[in-house]
């Protein structure tokens, strides 16, 4: 076992858009941070080539539930943001305030700190165009989204978002990672941590595998940010074995139709949008590549569909699922549907079909079914208090996991402004601790001096 020489004040486990943010923000306080990735930090090409190996790798990035839902997580710097839609939505502030935790303040700092905005009328494409003027025409509450999107920098009839955008114009983590190794972080890749280092119920270290070794790595203070999944396999070998259950994973389904006319289908997935906040159902356009679509279309035998690109109109439904579940010891998703779920899913479908219908498709069919986003494992108020710090002292928990109950939605900007919360409460934290070890040196020294002036006198 080899052990890192040099001492860090944070390690942050995981770069996603917790851990990049908990990186960043304590890098600009001027601490040295240890950042452990378990993937690459290869340079984004945007090819399937290349999303494989980071996603699509069964047991690592590609998770299969028992009723056969693929879930699919980014293993590399960045994590799924790299792969996500960058689609801004907005934080449950009012939710978290139930449970003790007031985000709004971090909330609108990250409009300053990423870009948010409506996508522009120029960067829509025919189908996302197409979509919302249907839903608009039949009375739904249809809208263009917030995007995490450097619109300057983007291209239109553009389909490499789900595989990375390789010409810097959708924002993810890395930028904030790029931003604290620029203030000093380091950073290790393919390093994958398997437990914290407890002593006297304080964490001191994480122990973790590089190259075939194990090493260890000290700081005052660990963030463990490896995602929904990942952070409670590690909490669980750090002795918090009741994390990884009853959880939620955002099951989503699409519904495809072919439009005469629509052209090449290439846009931005996600531009626009409804949500069904009651039936806690999110329905958007969802343009995908090629490639991605073959794979997904013979899933369900659509051997003749797989093939049709062109004037297709993919629609996605993604559904608020009850919690339920457990992450098992190997780290695989045993979570099955409920009866409710599948019922939001129908009717998510049912409004798909008919927008697509009234849109003048045809050839319209069903997909099968995924899930994203999961969370919920190691839940505030239930693994870790208000400021997201677990049972042990020093140690602390930022991602999805911390969710404490389900709500359907990309949570992005909520997790980016939970990184912000904790840093500061982290910072602040700090300076009590140097308050008190400067009122404990004078009060010594004043001890230490009254028998001086007695004998004195």
């Amino acid at each position: 076992m080899k052990t890192q020489k040099s001492d860090f004040d944070a390690i942050v486990v995981g770069s996603g858009p917790g851990g990049a943010t908990i990186a960043r923000e304590l890098s600009m306080q001027g601490k040295k941070v240890l950042i452990l990735e378990w993937g690459d930090n290869n340079p984004v090409k945007g090819t399937i080539q290349q999303t494989i190996p980071r996603a699509f790798i069964p047991g690592k990035g590609m998770l299969i539930t028992p009723q056969l839902l693929g879930m699919i997580r980014g293993i590399t710097t960045g994590g799924s943001s790299l792969l996500y839609c960058a689609t801004a939505f907005e934080p449950p502030v009012e939710m978290l305030k139930t449970h003790g935790v007031d985000i709004t303040k971090e909330a609108e700092e990250i409009r300053g700190d990423v870009p948010i905005a409506l996508l522009s009328d120029e960067l829509m494409g025919p189908g996302p165009q197409k979509f919302l003027e249907s839903a608009q025409e039949l009375g739904y509450d249809a809208h263009k989204l917030n995007k995490f999107i450097y619109q300057n920098k983007c291209r239109t009839k553009c389909q490499l978002s789900s595989y990375g955008c390789p010409y810097g114009a959708k924002w993810n983590a890395r930028n904030f990672v790029d931003e604290a190794l620029e203030n000093g972080a380091k950073m290790i890749n393919y390093a994958k941590v398997t437990k914290v280092i407890i002593e006297n119920k304080k964490a001191v270290g994480v122990e973790y595998k590089h190259n075939k070794e194990i090493y260890r790595a000290f700081a005052s203070k660990i963030i463990i940010a490896a995602g929904g999944i990942g952070s409670p396999l590690i909490l669980r070998e750090s002795g918090m074995r009741g994390t990884g259950y009853d959880f939620f994973f955002d099951p989503l389904v699409f519904v495809y139709g072919k439009i005469k006319g629509l052209g090449s289908g290439r846009s931005i997935p996600m531009s626009s949008g409804i949500h069904f906040d009651d039936e806690g159902i999110v329905m958007t356009d969802f343009n995908m590549p090629h490639l991605m679509k073959i794979m997904f279309d013979l899933e369900v035998f659509k051997v003749k569909q797989a093939f049709a690109y062109k004037d297709v109109l993919p629609i996605m439904i993604k559904i608020r699922d009850d919690l339920g579940g457990q992450i098992t010891k190997r780290g695989w998703v045993n979570k099955k549907l409920s009866k409710d779920d599948r019922k939001r899913l129908d009717k998510g479908a049912e409004h798909a079909k008919r927008i697509l219908t009234n849109a003048g498709a045809t050839n319209i069919y069903r997909g099968w079914m995924f899930a994203a986003h999961p969370g919920g494992t190691v839940k505030i108020g239930e693994h870790v208090d208000a400021n997201l710090k677990t049972k042990f002292d020093n140690l602390y928990v930022c991602d999805c996991s911390v969710m404490p109950q389900e709500w359907g939605l990309p949570p992005t900007w909520a997790i980016l402004s939970l990184g912000k919360r904790l840093a500061k409460h982290l910072a602040a934290a700090d300076q009590a601790t140097k308050k008190e070890d400067l009122v404990l040196a004078v009060s010594n020294q004043e001890t230490e001096q009254a028998p001086v002036a007695a004998a004195a006198s």
